[in-house]
């Protein structure tokens, strides 16, 4: 049995209950926008709960999206074991239920002075992310001349538009543990993180590595991969561990292969949702508190329709990237 298989057989509504009313027994030690973490009887693993819920820009939407969290684990289950098929070490231990999964745990150190060349067992606090198209966050950078056409290999006079496949991907870091994600250069990432230059490059490598094997599948899929982030934790021997989820509607973009090549732009992944928000002038304003200092307006809630579009946009890409039957 492999482990879409197994993960499918968690997928009737009695055991759904169970496994939550299971849940409710442990200890939740830490509440995420989208998952909460949970204490297990063993003190080295943890158990991850993928809820329903759905944030953009760093806040979370009040509204629940039906079959997101399992959409989640299942998919992110599914590209851990093509992770470890390929030599990469990851935390993944097994599923435990349709939106559950059992991971090695890891320190989680919030003061960067605590951590140094020796530190292990730990979280790595950044995010690592790889765009091989204009989109998203990008493109708005490159309109407010955040960043420059040489840094991602066009010509200096290139009218870079949306939707471009980039020259070269376009690697690049943010923080993690912030309260609100930033990107940083080279150097201070280093600095914060404590990893030494080799070990950055390590990182870099097996990303690229994973990447290859995600941007080769879902091409047969018909779905191109056009960014994506992933999160890292040094082991009790300081190996590089991959961790979190990844490959997933949230933590990466896709697009539709046969529409990209008609001209359109067809987002399968969170990131509609964000164009809602965009649409609705949510995003400027949000950006415009932040960028000065006031209060951050509170995200409303998505209309019913956008809802059960949403959901119905998980399912299917779960059952595109995996090539199984959501039910």
């Amino acid at each position: 049995m492999n482990i879409l298989e197994s993960i499918k057989c968690f997928s009737s509504l009695e055991t759904i209950k169970f496994f939550l009313s299971d849940t409710m027994t442990m200890k939740l030690i830490r509440k995420g926008k989208v998952k909460e973490v949970y204490e297990t009887e063993n003190e080295n693993e943890l158990e991850f709960f993928f809820t329903n819920h759905i944030s953009v820009f760093d806040k979370v939407i009040p509204s629940n999206i039906p079959s997101k969290g399992e959409t989640l684990c299942r998919t992110s289950s599914y590209w851990f074991m093509v992770a470890e098929n390929i030599g990469v070490k990851t935390h993944f231990i097994k599923t435990t239920g349709p939106n559950r999964m059992r991971v090695k745990k890891v320190d989680v150190i919030k003061d960067y002075s605590k951590l140094n060349e020796k530190t292990t067992n730990h979280l790595i606090p950044l995010e690592f992310i790889c765009r091989y198209y204009i989109a998203g966050s990008l493109f708005d950078r490159i309109k407010n001349k955040e960043i420059k056409n040489e840094t991602l290999g066009f010509n200096p006079d290139y009218n870079v538009k949306y939707g471009d496949k980039l020259p070269t991907p376009f690697f690049e870091v943010t923080t993690k543990l912030e309260k609100t994600d930033r990107n940083i250069g080279l150097d201070e990432a280093l600095r914060i993180s404590r990893l030494s230059k080799d070990e950055y490059e390590k990182i870099k490598e097996i990303f690229f590595r994973i990447d290859n094997e995600i941007n080769s599948a879902v091409r047969q899929r018909g779905l191109i991969h056009v960014d994506g982030k992933k999160e890292f934790a040094f082991d009790e021997n300081r190996d590089i561990m991959l961790i979190d989820t990844f490959g997933t509607a949230d933590e990466d973009r896709f697009w539709d292969a046969d529409k990209y090549e008609k001209g359109e732009f067809v987002e399968l992944s969170k990131e509609y949702v964000r164009q809602y928000y965009r649409e609705i002038n949510y995003h400027e304003k949000l950006m415009s508190a932040r960028k000065n200092g006031l209060p951050e307006p509170d995200i409303p809630a998505l209309p019913h329709d956008k809802i059960q579009k949403v959901s119905r946009l998980y399912i299917d890409l779960f059952e595109r990237i995996t090539g199984e039957k959501f039910r």
